[in-house]
């Protein structure tokens, strides 16, 4: 039984490396779903298990230098995805429409397969948020949603990069994510700078606003799928997720833009020092690459409900 059950595994391990884009298959992590995978349940165990364990009898990590850097740093790194998605088809030859995927190997092509990848690449250099956490014993920001953002969202996305990297419709809410993370790293960056730079945050509540902004933009624009007569070459699993999530989480941010800013129940800031991967204590809403809130993201996936609080997208 044990014979068949690892054949079976090899035969899909076999079928996956097939199907795999020519394009992208040299690309790093995207042999198999094997070493992306178990990079992320890595992540979950120190996440959850051993990372907490380590720092039980340790003082917390003063980390605002790398902290300012790594915010910063994310900020440009976005900056340029969102560049060349936009350079790759989304501000030269797409609709925005019924954009289809393009099985060429033309150079814009090409760009599109290197800027999703690096999308997805991205991610993997996000899970130092939860890093940052563990190391600064703020626990209580490592949330199922914050975990589950993180590990699930580059999951899946390796079956996009691999399976279908170059464009189409489904590459337009990776570029909005990565306009927010922009705006996100930014705001964070500025808060792990320290209390002098606190005057300058005054647009926190917009954060949220700018999240539901992304939600709402990413659904309109794939529900387009559903009532077009004809949009060939996409792969309806991927708009079907898409547009669950942006459903989802916007749902989950009108909530919480109720319950803070019209119903009022916001905790009230304990200080001025910075929290989390560089936010402050206070309530702070990001949805980030979709992500529901993490450092600060609204981690589409990596988030913070508690309280009143949701953190990183």
């Amino acid at each position: 039984m044990l014979r068949e059950a690892f054949s079976s595994v090899v035969k899909l391990h076999g079928y996956l490396q097939s199907r795999t884009d020519a394009r992208v298959r040299d690309y790093p992590l995207m042999q198999s779903p094997v070493q992306m995978t178990t990079i992320l349940l890595a992540y979950v165990i120190f996440a959850v298990y051993v990372g907490p364990r380590l720092m039980a009898n340790r003082k917390p990590f003063s980390l605002n230098r790398a902290m300012i850097i790594y915010n910063l740093s994310m900020v440009l790194l976005n900056a340029y995805i969102v560049y060349e998605f936009m350079m790759s088809g989304w501000a030269t030859t797409f609709t925005w429409r019924c954009d289809l995927l393009d099985l060429s190997s033309s150079p814009q092509a090409l760009r599109m397969i290197r800027v999703a990848w690096l999308f997805y690449f991205s991610k993997f250099i996000e899970l130092l948020d939860t890093v940052f956490f563990v190391l600064r014993k703020k626990q209580s920001q490592i949330t199922f949603l914050h975990v589950f953002h993180h590990s699930f969202m580059p999951w899946t996305w390796w079956w996009g990069v691999s399976l279908t990297p170059a464009g189409g419709m489904g590459s337009f809410h990776a570029m909005v994510n990565a306009s927010v993370h922009v705006i996100m790293y930014f705001y964070y960056g500025l808060s792990a700078a320290g209390p002098r730079f606190q005057k300058y945050l005054w647009w926190k509540k917009y954060m949220t606003a700018i999240q539901l902004t992304q939600f709402i933009l990413v659904s309109l624009h794939i529900s387009q799928y559903y009532f077009m007569e004809k949009c060939d070459y996409q792969v309806p699993l991927w708009i079907h997720l898409i547009w669950m999530y942006g459903v989802f989480f916007f749902l989950l941010f009108s909530n919480f833009w109720i319950q803070a800013y019209i119903k009022g129940n916001r905790l009230p800031a304990m200080d001025h020092k910075p929290n989390q991967n560089g936010s402050t204590p206070e309530p702070v809403t990001v949805v980030r690459n979709g992500k529901h809130c993490e450092n600060g993201h609204a981690n589409y996936a990596n988030g913070k409900i508690a309280m009143g609080k949701v953190k990183n997208i």
